[in-house]
């Protein structure tokens, strides 16, 4: 059933980044400043949500591992409720609206019913967490090539991830912490050397920001032995041990 597009209302679909308030586009910072209604994920930090107007109307819809706040679907009800009841709604997504924030969906959803949306891009956590602590994604000498891929899915262990990690390529794993585990035994069981560097970033651009590293072999004794928490990006490559000079050693260590 097709609908008429909304005489005033608009959806925003904006990137928030991976947290510092000082890394939003100024695009959506002036959008944040004047939403009268913001539709945020979890992973927005308290300091974005916090330059929201006085009268702005904030509503979580949270997701978490097994429990999620509002199913998409309705997600995608209340944005195209809203902006047809005349709001400029912003939708503020951590990272970026197009890296794995199903922002795809919902822009699907509001051209669907005839809703204005527009797209405003943000950094998004691999970018904001490998600058934030200085891991050089690619690099001239050991990094030609970088992957995304998201850790926390269905059919983990039926993906291909074959020739995404190794010598000269870096893979950067979204929501991977839960999986962690899994994930390193699938990156050795394809071929990876368990001496690999991987790094993780927790908190990536707060204050409370951890770069943690081990060998990939070390993956999931990392997580459990330092309390790793959501959010945190694992970063797997040569690249991930050029700032820790005596990580080739302890990878080697554990590797034997």
């Amino acid at each position: 059933m097709e609908h008429a597009p909304s005489a005033t209302g608009k959806v925003y679909l904006v990137g928030a980044g991976p947290g510092d308030p000082d890394l939003l586009t100024l695009r959506a910072a002036r959008l944040i400043m004047q939403a009268g209604l913001i539709v945020h994920d979890g992973l927005v930090s308290e300091d974005i949500l916090a330059m929201a107007g006085p009268k702005a109307r904030l509503v979580s819809v949270a997701k978490r591992r097994s429990r999620h706040t509002m199913p998409q679907d309705a997600i995608n009800d209340l944005l195209v409720a809203e902006a047809r009841a005349g709001k400029q709604v912003v939708r503020l997504k951590g990272g970026d609206p197009f890296i794995f924030g199903r922002g795809g969906e919902e822009a699907e959803a509001c051209r669907a019913a005839g809703v204005p949306v527009e797209v405003v891009p943000g950094i998004t956590s691999a970018l904001g967490a490998s600058a934030a602590a200085q891991i050089p994604l690619t690099h001239r000498a050991n990094a030609s090539m970088v992957s995304f891929v998201a850790g926390q899915c269905k059919g983990l262990t039926e993906q291909d991830w074959s020739g995404l990690a190794g010598k000269g390529r870096t893979l950067v794993i979204y929501m991977g912490l839960a999986s962690a585990p899994q994930i390193a035994e699938k990156l050795i069981a394809d071929g990876l050397s368990p001496a690999m560097p991987v790094a993780m970033i927790e908190n990536a651009t707060r204050k409370a920001m951890r770069v943690l590293r081990a060998p990939i072999a070390g993956l999931a004794e990392l997580v459990v032995r330092e309390r790793v928490k959501s959010p945190a990006l694992i970063v797997v490559g040569e690249v991930a041990g050029e700032a820790e000079p005596d990580l080739r050693a302890l990878a080697l260590e554990l590797a034997q």
